[in-house]
């Protein structure tokens, strides 16, 4: 077996805060949950775990690769909870989506400041 992603945890403010946003936008399945972390599973088996850590946190970003469907019920919801987004990652077009690299994508925060990237075409 080659190389494969499978964990990684995400520092948070408010931990179940947090993975229910990310659940709730993404439609992620649940996770058994343990010790400091409440987790997430993405379809390919990698494991989202939050947790809040005793330190502050940095800005973190994350990109997601999601289909045009969901794009746009993920897209719909943002914009229902009236979570701020942007076309770009350095907000030069506020409450706009972009169609570079041949498909679709939005940059927005998460309930802890992470920068998130939700994409429909990968950059490669």
């Amino acid at each position: 077996m080659g190389t494969k992603f499978n964990h990684t945890i995400i520092a948070s403010t408010d931990r179940v805060r947090s993975a229910a946003f990310y659940r709730d936008l993404f439609e992620l399945a649940e996770a058994p949950s343990w010790g400091p972390f409440t987790n997430l599973l993405l379809e390919d088996g990698v494991l989202l775990q939050f947790a809040e850590p005793p330190v502050e946190i940095q800005m973190q970003h994350y990109a997601f690769l999601v289909d045009d469907d969901l794009f746009d019920r993920a897209y719909a919801r943002l914009r229902e909870q009236g979570v701020d987004h942007a076309a770009d990652p350095h907000w030069q077009r506020p409450g706009e989506t972009n169609t570079e690299h041949g498909g679709r994508g939005v940059y927005f925060r998460d309930p802890s400041g992470h920068g998130l990237e939700m994409i429909t075409r990968p950059y490669l």
